[in-house]
């Protein structure tokens, strides 16, 4: 039984995360909606060549590609680090298919990075015993992102992996549209200490409750740092000229035009708002240092991702008391766990309009990030 695509649109926003590390916040998706899935191919090496900001935009460029197919229609996302994922109701299916499918051939065609996609059906997760919930998490009055929970996206994407409801790249020269994925801020120096990166995942039979235990004492243990942790400072992330990521950035919106001028448009771009940033003067009505403030508050640097992800500013002591409590449960059979320290956050962006405050922001550790916290899990059945 279909509901025609507003079970989204209805659902009600959560504004304290800590709510969010307990199951009943959830939402069970309907039965017919899709899972899509995608993961950059042996992204840990792709991180050793230095290339980790390419992969992080890489991975959002399939949320970007599906918000511009939707055309603006809100839809359950999650970005991952080194890939994403997502949820459909069936009449957007077929759009999501191509998405997913140009976003392939583009990763290929622009950077020579292999990217593994699939469309998965939330009916076989549940077949498979797994669950697909999801809860709207309001982190400002103009954004909100997706929270998933049960395993059935977790499920979904070890699936892919194997090789199963894969989505075979478009034909050569078949884009995504990705209007809006940028990266032209500058990376956050962490102020506290480090930048950490935290993925936890519940064991397959740990008890729901005691595993939400966990995710509390972790999120509790935030709540004791400068922002909860937040690695932008209140004013917004830093921009310096030229951006680091202009290059990457001309690879995503050149489409069939030229890549020197997709280059120079962002460049131009990014040093008018650096300089409006640096001097306070507003230009046609766009306040740029209110925008910084916004971007840093619509960032999304914790997650529930069938599991729990964070991108934290630490300082030693809270880094400690959180490595005991993962360390005490992954010893107790509740999770497994994987922990990235590093000097520095950067933030991947998709902004349809610098003019509304609808624009989301991808937080993660510069120096590997999730992908690298994946990569050092612990637990009993790592």
């Amino acid at each position: 039984m279909t509901d025609g695509g507003t079970f989204y649109d209805q659902l009600a926003r959560v504004s304290d995360f800590d709510q969010l590390t307990q199951g009943d916040r959830f939402t069970p998706l309907p039965q017919d909606w899709w899972l899509g899935t995608a993961d950059i191919v042996n992204s840990t090496g792709l991180i050793a060549e230095g290339r980790y900001k390419t992969v992080n935009m890489v991975g959002a460029a399939v949320i970007s590609a599906m918000m511009n197919a939707l055309e603006g229609s809100a839809f359950p996302f999650v970005f991952g680090g080194d890939g994403a994922g997502f949820a459909v109701p069936p009449r957007d299916e077929a759009a999501a298919r191509d998405a997913l499918a140009r976003c392939a051939r583009w990763a290929q065609e622009e950077f020579a990075i292999e990217m593994r996609v699939a469309l998965v059906p939330v009916a076989d997760a549940r077949r498979a015993g797994h669950d697909v919930r999801v809860a709207r998490f309001e982190v400002s009055r103009g954004v909100d992102y997706a929270m998933f929970d049960g395993g059935g996206l977790n499920w979904a994407e070890t699936r892919m992996k194997a090789g199963d409801y894969a989505v075979e790249p478009a034909a050569r020269g078949a884009l995504p549209d990705l209007t809006g994925l940028s990266c032209r801020w500058s990376n956050m120096t962490a102020r506290n200490g480090t930048i950490l990166s935290i993925l936890v995942l519940p064991e397959p039979d740990a008890d729901a409750d005691e595993v939400a235990r966990v995710y509390d004492r972790i999120v509790s243990l935030t709540e004791n740092l400068d922002r909860g942790g937040h690695p932008a400072p209140a004013s917004g992330p830093g921009s310096d000229w030229p951006p680091e990521g202009a290059a990457l950035e001309a690879h995503a919106t050149h489409g069939t035009g030229s890549l020197g001028s997709a280059r120079r448009k962002a460049l131009f771009e990014s040093f008018v708002a650096w300089l409006l940033i640096r001097t306070g003067i507003r230009l046609g009505g766009f306040d740029a240092r209110r925008y910084a403030r916004v971007v840093g508050e619509n960032a999304d640097f914790r997650k529930r991702d069938d599991g729990l992800k964070m991108t934290l500013d630490c300082n030693p002591a809270t880094r400690d008391q959180i490595e005991d409590v993962l360390s005490k449960a992954g010893a107790d059979g509740l999770i497994r766990y994987g922990i990235a320290a590093q000097d520095q956050a950067m933030m991947t962006c998709i902004v349809p309009s610098i003019m509304t405050d609808d624009h989301v922001h991808f937080i993660d550790g510069a120096a590997g990030g999730y992908a690298l916290a994946a990569s050092r899990m612990k637990g009993r059945s790592v």
